[in-house]
């Protein structure tokens, strides 16, 4: 019996016809037109009130009280920069700021990443019950925390100083889970050569495992930067004396009115502008680096 082999024939889908293929091309064109419309009309929506709050800051207080959302002032006054640096404590509220917030993020940077490495690399009896608790500490709110944080600063003598606003900040739950992960994606054989050459513990983590967490590290700076720039609740509770006052204080207090009388709007959003221009920077320096968390471990 003969079988006759069939020969397969490759199936090939016929050529779209020229108009259909036009047609695609053009709905395709059509749906990045409204895509990039769409995405334009989001980022006027949220830049909008920043750009007011700049704008209102140039005016004087009867024309922003007039016509506060205006983009153009009608007179371009620098009244209220003057008066913020000349007429007011905004110096004193800005180095209070600079002086906290350096400390805490050098300090928390320095304290997270042994914390973190700690629960990745070392094998001590409880990690995981300390890791656990690490992590349910960042599910309580902080507002919940506040009254226990002015009782113990109290307690132990430290309320109403710089010690009192800089030590309760220096470690942060998140920064201590963000560092243990980054840790544990770097391969431990490369610890293993060092230890070999002799070196300890914290030699292993302070010239070989730390250099190769900079991004996590860039992260956790950008993070304890922008927290206790931002910081209010703690320093509420921490400080009373008007020497002691940060910029969050300060700019609450411009905006409740405590300080003046009148809408004062130009004042207020001066003070709120020059408040966000250190931690914008921060993000327009560091931001690629910020997203590309995994540098270290591939290079490791």
């Amino acid at each position: 019996m003969t079988v006759t082999a069939v020969p397969e024939t490759a199936a090939v889908a016929p050529p779209a016809p020229p108009q259909r293929t036009r047609r695609w091309a053009a709905r395709a064109r059509w749906a990045q037109v409204v895509l990039y419309a769409v995405l334009i009309v989001l980022a006027i929506i949220y830049i909008y009130p920043f750009l007011v709050q700049v704008a209102t800051s140039f005016k004087t207080d009867a024309e922003a009280t007039a016509d506060p959302i205006s983009l153009i002032p009608s007179v371009f006054s620098l009244a209220a920069y003057e008066r913020l640096f000349t007429r007011s404590d905004f110096p004193l509220w800005a180095m209070n700021s600079a002086i906290v917030t350096i400390s805490v993020t050098l300090g928390r940077v320095f304290f997270v990443s042994l914390a973190g490495y700690a629960l990745a690399r070392l094998r001590f009896r409880g990690r995981g019950v300390i890791f656990a608790l690490v992590v349910a500490v960042m599910a309580v709110p902080s507002v919940v925390l506040l009254i226990p944080k002015f009782l113990v600063l109290n307690q132990i003598g430290i309320y109403n100083s710089y010690v009192g606003m800089i030590l309760p900040l220096l470690v942060d739950a998140a920064g201590v889970f963000i560092m243990k992960n980054f840790f544990e994606s770097i391969p431990a054989a490369i610890e293993e050569q060092a230890r070999i050459d002799g070196a300890g513990t914290f030699r292993v983590f302070w010239s070989v495992v730390l250099p190769m967490a900079r991004p996590a590290l860039i992260t956790i700076v950008i993070l304890s930067f922008q927290g206790s720039w931002n910081e209010l609740g703690h320093f509420i509770v921490s400080t009373q004396s008007p020497e002691l006052t940060t910029l969050t204080k300060g700019v609450a207090s411009l905006a409740s009115g405590q300080l003046g009388q009148g809408n004062q709007y130009p004042l207020k959003l001066a003070a709120a502008a020059i408040m966000t221009i250190p931690v914008a920077v921060m993000f327009f320096i560091f931001q690629k680096k910020i997203m590309n968390t995994a540098e270290g471990a591939l290079k490791g």
